[in-house]
């Protein structure tokens, strides 16, 4: 049991902003005579426990902790399982009835009341998982992120949701079998709003309960560790849900937000904006963040709209500079430091992704050097260049191959992800299927151009469900994916394509072993505008170890193609994207190619091929001689990309 002293100290250290374990202070905690309850009301003229014990009414009155603004109350009327909210009068005299923010459980949608609900200690399997990933760095291994949104991958026949007890069963043999390394989850924490698709929360420690119970999300997260598959969760600790019953101005006062009312509201997003800098807010924050690795083993948190909080003037409508005349948002910037030195002291191992979309920041990297301390970074830029390429009729496309090429020059900045999200096939963008140039079947042959530059391009990756068969309508969050798509011949085959390239993935080190280091790539030809190829080289940790791919960005066959080579030898195509069990046209790949001594740029050798029309070939040395002498410096002419 918490002593009195244990109490005290969680109280301090809550109102100094170093309580990090904020749930075992706040919110609900059974007692030898019944349960204690406590809530953060700092302005509260009065607050009552209300609920099923006491029929809403108000005879639980809570008593205020001295001068903390915490209200508390000991009862033994409370039960298992039963419903509760606090009613609080609120400093002007108001009376709202207010959810617990700190309450892992609530009822289903659409009521807002928390259950009061002990989950049992679990002992968890997972053991040999957790000692791995500890062992190993996640910069030298391959990341392949599957995005789900819980709710809409997969529909019961009669159109209710998986819960997690089904996605158990069903989602993790599928990411298994299609090859991914992890699963990345839309927000998971209790909205009350699907239309949001979770980015609009309210209780930040509670799984919503359209998804199931905690417990059930326990054993998803092990069973997916036992199968060698990770789990990420995004994580939103910029903003939340305006509704009167929930965070907002919880006791009439700015509480959780903000006091400046043009700051704590975010007129983009229709909602509120955490102060980040108060104290009490911290420690609400990162003990939210904490409780998700820990109560539910997750192996990383992407955490959402960063630039919001790293900025002053990312939302619409005026902002005021902060007092240095700037843009930055100094409370954001030093908070999203501290979150960050925190979780990564108590699990190293645990990745930390921010989806951020500036490059005025240096996001990832050692705080002592002025960054943020996240892992990984979504490359925004990458996918809003890459998205507008392949959207372009081909006859223009020779005049922007930088845009394809730019990402080569930014590469090591940061430590990238990415990611062909859920941002990028909802509200009228068509699906990435739909996005490509031309008629059906040139849709799917660049749909596998693309994903065959993104698995070869250095970074990590992520792909939203649905985008491995090249489902044809827009993402909706209410109804599950078009699985009656996979009947059709086309999508079967752009399902097994994406299979096989996540396996050659996982398979090659020459494709994630050396991410982090500059000589990860080599560029061979990016000057061939005419043409409309480009063609680069993936190393591995040997000289020996390494891929060629050459991406043919216009329907129009090349004949005698060639392409630079390091060494003298034999090279074997060890895939190519217009094969007829991937929805191609070719029943076999090139023949192996021996290398003639003739120079290329850079190359004293190269080999001859025949490159598809929209297709790609991924090539490897099979019999080489490592005699290597460049010819001339390298002269590639890379531009600077156009949607950065």
């Amino acid at each position: 049991m918490v002593t009195k002293q244990q109490t005290i100290e969680a109280e301090k250290t809550f109102l100094s902003g170093e309580n990090f374990y904020l749930q075992h202070f706040l919110g609900v905690h059974q007692t030898t005579t019944g349960y204690v309850f406590r809530v953060w009301a700092p302005n509260a003229q009065q607050v009552w426990l209300v609920g099923d014990f006491n029929q809403w009414d108000d005879s639980l009155a809570l008593q205020k902790r001295a001068d903390s603004g915490v209200w508390e109350i000991d009862t033994s009327l409370a039960n298992e399982g039963q419903l509760y909210k606090f009613k609080v009068k609120q400093a002007d005299g108001r009376i709202v009835f207010k959810i617990d923010p700190l309450a892992i459980h609530f009822e289903e949608r659409p009521g807002t009341a928390a259950v009061l609900h002990t989950v049992p200690a679990k002992k968890w399997r997972d053991g040999l998982w957790q000692g791995r990933k500890k062992r190993q760095k996640s910069f030298q291994r391959p990341l392949n992120i599957y995005e789900v949104h819980a709710s809409s991958w997969k529909h019961h026949e009669d159109g209710t949701p998986y819960h997690f007890s089904d996605l158990k069963d069903e989602l993790i043999p599928y990411v298994k079998e299609m090859g991914y390394t992890h699963i990345q989850f839309m927000p998971l924490m209790e909205h009350p709003l699907g239309a949001s698709w979770g980015y609009q929360l309210t209780g930040y420690f509670a799984l919503s309960s359209y998804f199931g119970t905690p417990e059930a999300f326990q054993d998803f997260v092990e069973a997916c560790h036992l199968e060698n598959i990770g789990v990420f969760v995004d994580w939103v600790p910029g903003h939340f849900c305006v509704n009167d019953d929930s965070l907002a101005y919880y006791d009439g006062t700015p509480t959780f937000e903000y006091q400046d009312p043009q700051r704590a509201k975010n007129i983009r997003w229709g909602a509120i904006n955490f102060d980040l800098g108060k104290p009490e807010v911290q420690s609400f924050l990162i003990s939210s963040a904490l409780f998700w690795i820990e109560f539910y083993h997750i192996d990383g948190i992407r955490v959402d709209a960063v630039s919001n909080m790293i900025y002053r003037d990312m939302d619409e409508g005026p902002w005021e500079p902060n007092h240095e005349g700037g843009n930055r948002n100094f409370e954001g910037y030093y908070f999203m430091q501290k979150l960050n030195a925190v979780i990564k002291l108590a699990h190293p191992s645990v990745l930390m992704i921010a989806e951020e979309s500036s490059s005025e920041t240096q996001i990832t990297g050692l705080i002592e050097s002025g960054a943020l301390g996240f892992d990984y970074k979504w490359n925004m830029g990458w996918m809003n260049d890459v998205l507008r390429f392949y959207e372009m009729d081909p006859i223009l496309r020779k005049d922007h191959l930088s845009l394809l090429s730019f990402s080569f020059m930014y590469r090591m900045q940061e430590n990238y992800i990415l990611p062909l999200s859920h941002d990028e096939v909802v509200h009228g963008k068509r699906s990435l299927m739909n996005k490509m140039w031309g008629d059906r079947y040139k849709q799917f042959a660049q749909l596998r151009n693309l994903y065959t530059y993104m698995m070869m391009h250095p970074g990590k990756k992520l792909l939203f469900m649905g985008s491995e068969w090249g489902q044809y309508l827009e993402w909706k969050f209410d109804h599950g994916l078009e699985w009656q798509d996979l009947s059709d011949d086309l999508n079967g085959k752009m399902q097994v394509f994406t299979q096989t390239l996540n396996q050659l993935y996982k398979e090659e080190g020459a494709l994630w072993a050396l991410d982090d280091q500059e000589t990860s790539l080599e560029v061979i030809d990016a000057d061939n505008l005419d043409e409309t190829t480009l063609t680069f080289m993936r190393q591995g940790k040997t000289k020996k170890d390494f891929l060629i791919v050459v991406l043919n960005l216009t329907p129009v066959e090349r004949h005698d193609f060639a392409i630079g080579v390091p060494y003298a030898g034999t090279y074997h195509e060890l895939l190519n994207t217009e094969h007829e069990r991937f929805g191609g046209t070719w029943i076999a790949n090139n023949a192996d190619q021996v290398s003639e001594a003739i120079p290329f740029k850079q190359y004293d050798h190269q080999i001859k091929t025949i490159l598809p029309a929209l297709g790609a070939l991924i090539i490897k040395p099979e019999k080489i001689k490592i005699t290597r002498k460049k010819a001339t410096p390298n002269k590639q002419t890379i531009k600077g990309g156009e949607g950065e």
